[in-house]
């Protein structure tokens, strides 16, 4: 079985995205902050100390305002993938404001002479035109979309084709640990135990039915000790297995091209059946 660590990196635009006047609210900043100042050196550390790889969705806004972070993560040879520039839903955007946004991230990336291989969309809400998008600009892969629960070829239409590295809530720490009073990001702090029993059970109820688990968790939340701690527990958990292998999203992407086998599916925007 393979698992996939990704970390979305969203600091500040996470906040800012809802509504730019949570610049003047301290309390919100320095929340959102937390995540590429404590958390990213906190989750390099555990990574290095059991040797996996991971990860790193990392919005061009936020890679500008920490580009210490963003060396951190080269330094120890981690992927970093494209999570838009502002980390706004690209459903708010028209076709040319997605497009702007979009390049305005890699921009950004590119600042540290990151070319990324692979787009998250912000909350995952991608638009039907996001995957053509990413295939147009160089990117092999996507991680947005949920019909499946391994890895798939999405076909674009006039022989273009991505990879899908789908994702769900069920395995994402913002539905566990998100709250801030304003912006209210998430209402609910459940327990780091309780939240680890319920990830090494998807683990194991994934191995039975040859799924890939796809761990999303954000710096600013995971990073908190309490909480690396649980994710200290999932990762022991899947190393004591046996079979569980750690990679990349792009080492999964690129495999996933590569085999013939792969199931293959069409981009379908949902149609009326009347």
């Amino acid at each position: 079985m393979i698992a996939v660590l990704c970390f979305d990196v969203d600091a500040e635009a996470a906040v800012l995205a809802a509504d730019e006047r949570h610049e003047a609210n301290a309390m919100a900043i320095s929340h959102q902050r937390f995540g590429p100042e404590v958390g990213v050196p906190r989750i390099l550390a555990l990574l290095a100390e059991y040797d996996l790889p991971a990860t790193f969705f990392v919005p061009g806004e936020t890679a500008l305002r920490h580009p210490g972070a963003v060396e951190r993560i080269l330094a120890d040879g981690h992927e970093i993938g494209h999570h838009t520039h502002r980390h706004r839903s690209a459903l708010g955007h028209g076709p040319n404001e997605e497009r702007r946004d979009f390049e305005l991230a890699l921009e950004a990336l590119q600042r540290y002479g990151v070319s990324p291989k692979g787009h998250r969309a912000a909350m995952w809400e991608a638009s039907w035109l996001t995957p053509s998008l990413i295939a147009e600009h160089g990117l092999t892969y996507d991680s947005s979309l949920m019909d499946r629960d391994s890895p798939y070829i999405l076909e674009l239409g006039d022989g273009a084709e991505i990879a899908e590295v789908p994702p769900h809530w069920s395995l994402d720490d913002w539905e566990q640990y998100a709250f801030l009073p304003d912006p209210p990001i998430g209402s609910i702090i459940n327990s780091p135990p309780q939240v680890a029993a319920m990830w090494k059970h998807e683990l194991d109820s994934m191995r039975r039915h040859g799924a890939t688990f796809v761990l999303t968790c954000h710096p600013f939340l995971s990073g908190r000790a309490g909480r690396i701690e649980a994710l200290r527990e999932v990762i022991e958990h899947a190393l004591d297995s046996g079979d569980v292998e750690f990679k990349s999203a792009a080492t999964v992407a690129e495999a996933t091209l590569a085999d013939p086998t792969s199931e293959r599916l069409k981009l379908r925007p949902s149609v009326d059946p009347s």
